[in-house]
């Protein structure tokens, strides 16, 4: 019995998915990284392996998200790819023909527009936090509900209120006055919804053709307050996969599959969970570029360093590798 394990780390969440050799999910993780994404690699790990039949052997590793070279070198990933092209692996599995693809983490949103299957166009914004997971969680706590009651309470609303979405700390300040107006919490969390699907589609959908089907995914997927007021705006369903929240680890555990194809595979084993892995960095002054190099060590050795534009320090590390 065979396996494909991706991994997705991100600034919020450390998902993981084990795929059958057909495709199908066998186990799926979803931890908070809290900014300890070896620490939360590693119990992923620990998990995976308590929660698989002791015959599954894993004969493929993907990584992904902006953690994806941290996780690629402790678990000894067979492939490391980006976010965008990981979810639209994914979108395109569970939803053939699927043609808009809506991403919300953490702190991060994104689009990736298909065409025939391909990637023919995407945006991201790191840059403002309104709309992304950690807002609305921010926003939840300040209104003392649970994140998780969020959606339900946006679609009671009977007159969403207008707020103010183009920027985190206006829409807070905003809600504020909405509040001390005496308007609902239903009708502010619908209004607040609302005007964060206008700043999405206004900054990171500005000048793209959303096209039908539209796959909606990533932890925001899962406020249906945020799905009703998408299809509100776009005039057409909004599909949500049942796996919406893991779609970056699934996708890197399908091109695992590919990579493979049941060769050899990089993969160093679960017991890796037990291993002494620790991060660290410095700034390289060769050059006017200062570029900040990330090394990673394993049990006081540097194993692994990316962040060098020229190859100074990878680049050395290979050759000593090759030597002993």
């Amino acid at each position: 019995m065979y396996g494909y394990l991706g991994i997705d780390v991100g600034s919020v969440s450390t998902n993981m998915v084990l795929t059958g050799e057909d495709g199908t999910i066998k186990h799926s993780i979803y931890l908070r990284t809290q900014g300890k994404p070896i620490e939360m690699v590693q119990q992923g790990l620990k998990h995976m392996q308590a929660a698989l039949p002791g015959k599954l052997k894993v004969i493929g590793v993907g990584t992904t998200g902006s953690g994806r070279h941290l996780a690629g070198v402790i678990t000894g990933a067979d492939i490391i790819k980006n976010e965008i092209t990981t979810h639209a692996i994914a979108a395109s599995n569970v939803m053939p023909g699927v043609q808009t693809i809506l991403e919300i983490g953490g702190q991060d949103s994104k689009i990736i527009i298909l065409r025939n299957g391909v990637v023919s166009d995407f945006a991201m914004n790191t840059v403002c936090a309104a709309g992304t997971g950690s807002f609305l969680d921010q926003q939840a706590a300040r209104l003392n509900i649970k994140i998780e009651e969020f959606g339900p309470l946006a679609l009671q609303a009977t007159v969403p209120v207008r707020i103010a979405g183009r920027c985190a700390v206006f829409a807070e300040s905003d809600m504020i006055h909405k509040q001390q107006m005496g308007y609902n919490i239903p009708d502010i969390l619908a209004g607040l919804c609302e005007a964060l699907v206008r700043n999405y589609l206004n900054n990171v959908g500005k000048g793209k053709e959303i096209l039908q089907p539209v796959v909606f995914q990533g932890g925001v997927a899962a406020n249906a307050g945020m799905k009703a007021a998408f299809e509100k705006a776009l005039g057409h369903p909004v599909h949500v996969p049942s796996h919406y929240d893991v779609m970056g680890a699934l996708g890197a555990a399908m091109l695992a599959r590919e990579a493979t194809n049941r060769k050899s595979t990089g993969f160093r084993g679960f017991e890796v969970a037990d291993r002494d892995f620790k991060a660290g960095g410095f700034a390289c002054d060769g050059c006017p570029n200062v570029c900040e190099v990330v090394e990673i060590m394993e049990s006081g050795q540097v194993i692994a360093r990316w962040g060098d534009r020229c190859g100074r320090w990878s680049n050395a590390l290979t050759q000593q590798a090759r030597i002993s």
